[in-house]
């Protein structure tokens, strides 16, 4: 036997619902002032007179002062990613207070200004209607100490100057010298962690010829030992230097230069200790005292 097929039921059309007040009024002025501005941009293009178009710039200034009325006004501001950089200095840029109508605030404009300050490497910066302002900051990350002209600067992550700080905070960071150092600075701390006991004994690098580098690496007892690196593959040399440290106790010896630059080989350059002095000479008429 067939089953019965159940009776289809009625669709059921969804309930409209209708938008809150605030929605409507957030509308409305986002709408008037569209229809305001949309005549002085034609006018503008057209070349009427400048009367006209003054005209019109006073009913946008209204339309937009009607709107912070209606709740596009500018009440909380929201910055995110914020570490380095003082409050103070973002709100100067913004350049905004509460109850600032939010349609005269210009985000592209407060991103450009944002992405000047010392430490912002990258700014987002919206407009989230109907009271809000959204900032989001990627800051840089202090990355050496640039020593050049005889000063020091501390520089990002991104190769950038970190200008207005106080360097005496950074004096654990490593010490880079030479004109394109800062661009290639942090190719060559990544290189360098590679091998990371290692890489705590550098205390400076400086860029030879904008080509290669030249490392200063603390060998305790007050002693430096200076270490060229290849302008070729310069991992496989670090690689070799931490291994003879490691194997042969590199450092232990009165070394002052390890040269890098041969593919093949490790050239070593050491100090002599000098010979033990002889014992004086006594003299014929010198008698042994008794």
């Amino acid at each position: 036997m067939k089953r019965a097929k159940k009776p289809r039921r009625p669709r059921r059309w969804p309930r409209f619902k209708w938008p809150s007040a605030r929605t409507l009024k957030i509308s409305g002025a986002a709408l008037a002032f569209a229809a305001a501005a949309a005549p002085v941009i034609y006018l503008a293009r057209t070349g009427l007179p400048a009367t006209a178009i003054e005209a019109y710039d006073r009913t946008v200034s209204r339309t937009i002062a009607a709107s912070a009325q209606l709740g596009l006004s500018v009440q909380e501001i929201f910055v995110e990613g914020r570490g380095e950089t003082p409050g103070a200095d973002v709100l100067e840029v913004l350049d905004v207070s509460r109850g600032t109508p939010i349609l005269t605030f210009d985000p592209a404009l407060a991103k450009a200004d944002l992405e000047k300050l010392p430490w912002v490497r990258t700014a987002a910066v919206e407009r989230r209607l109907p009271d809000t302002v959204y900032v989001r900051l990627k800051e840089r990350r202090p990355l050496a100490l640039w020593q050049h002209h005889g000063k020091y600067a501390l520089i990002g992550d991104d190769g950038q100057e970190i200008g207005g700080t106080d360097i005496a905070r950074f004096g654990h960071l490593p010490v880079v010298v030479g004109d394109d150092a800062p661009r290639h600075a942090a190719g060559l701390l990544s290189l360098l962690s590679t091998e990371p006991d290692l890489e705590r004994r550098v205390v400076a690098a400086v860029r030879v010829g904008e080509r290669r580098w030249n490392l200063r690496i603390d060998a305790g007892a007050d002693r430096t030992i200076e270490v060229q690196l290849p302008e070729i593959n310069p991992a496989a040399a670090w690689s070799r230097l931490a291994e003879a440290v490691r194997a042969a106790g590199l450092f232990e010896r009165n070394v002052v230069n390890v040269d890098l630059r041969l593919p093949d080989r490790l050239v070593v350059r050491v100090i002599r200790e000098p010979p033990p002095a002889p014992p004086a000479k006594r003299g014929k008429n010198e008698r042994k005292a008794t």
